[in-house]
């Protein structure tokens, strides 16, 4: 349950921070029609920014005066695809209900942490603290997302930026006619075409999850990792059978070689010790 939910987490983050990427419907779309054995409700999920001036006029307004909070539309989704899928059990209708899906997603992971049995010596306090501290980034990382994603630069600071930088290169022909002639033409709007794309790259990573980043592939990537490469992945650990062989493949070695010097010794061949080892030991594997 905790590599599903883990699998999950991602995709809820990038669900949170871009809500277009999910392909929800409204109940009452009449457009779409709903399968209520493999839809599911929910409201959507969106990170708030203080550039939405409903948002900021409803927070203004409660704390003047007691009001409702904004009304949210309740909408469906299927539930067999990516990443209601992942989800386990009875995690699917309540993490649904949630209003910060990822973030409930760590506080469950955390739970079932907390709920494992000590295996001793394998899985005590420490295993599951540690564990537990790696959920503790996680949401941690939720907190940073939201704060690229909510922080953008002062509308004013990008307005006056791109005033003056329209002025200057309006007046610039005035200062490089007398210099390059004809030339002045071509080369202010070389030099316009690299100062606006400037500005543009700029107010584009200003937000790096609104398109510049490749969400969906991390997404994948992280959910193979996590589920699809897991039983290879555990191959790794798997060290007692290796051990016993390799100890028994050194004891016939060993033993070989012994064989092959009390022969030479008793034998009185001029063939080196060496030599006569490695043959020996070659004849015995059949080669």
């Amino acid at each position: 349950r905790i590599n599903a939910l883990l699998a999950s987490f991602p995709y809820l983050l990038r669900h949170r921070i871009r809500p277009s990427l999910i392909s929800m419907r409204r109940v009452n779309d009449p457009e779409y029609e709903r399968d209520p054995e493999n839809s599911l409700l929910l409201y959507p999920d969106a990170s708030l920014r203080d550039t939405d001036p409903d948002v900021a006029a409803l927070a203004y307004d409660g704390e003047d005066s007691a009001v409702p909070r904004m009304k949210r539309e309740l909408c469906w989704v299927d539930k067999r695809t990516l990443p209601w899928k992942l989800l386990p059990g009875s995690s699917l209708e309540l993490c649904a209900r949630a209003q910060n899906r990822p973030l409930w997603v760590c506080d469950r992971m955390a739970k079932e942490l907390s709920m494992v049995d000590d295996v001793l010596p394998k899985w005590t306090n420490r295993e599951r603290l540690a564990l537990i501290g790696c959920v503790d980034k996680l949401s941690r990382s939720i907190g940073a997302c939201e704060r690229i994603h909510q922080t953008v630069v002062p509308l004013n600071y990008a307005r006056h930026a791109l005033r003056s930088l329209t002025v200057w290169l309006w007046t610039l022909p005035f200062v490089m006619a007398k210099d390059l002639g004809l030339l002045t033409g071509p080369v202010v709007a070389v030099l316009s075409w690299i100062l606006f794309g400037v500005y543009e790259i700029g107010s584009r990573i200003e937000d790096p999850f609104q398109g510049t980043l490749r969400l969906s592939i991390y997404c994948d990537a992280i959910r193979r990792d996590v589920l699809t490469d897991s039983i290879a992945r555990d191959t790794a650990f798997e060290l007692e059978e290796e051990s016993k062989v390799s100890v028994s493949e050194e004891g016939e070695e060993d033993a070989i070689f012994e064989l092959d010097s009390e022969s030479e010794e008793y034998g009185g061949d001029d063939v080196p010790v060496k030599k006569k080892k490695n043959d020996s030991f070659l004849e015995r594997l059949g080669l």
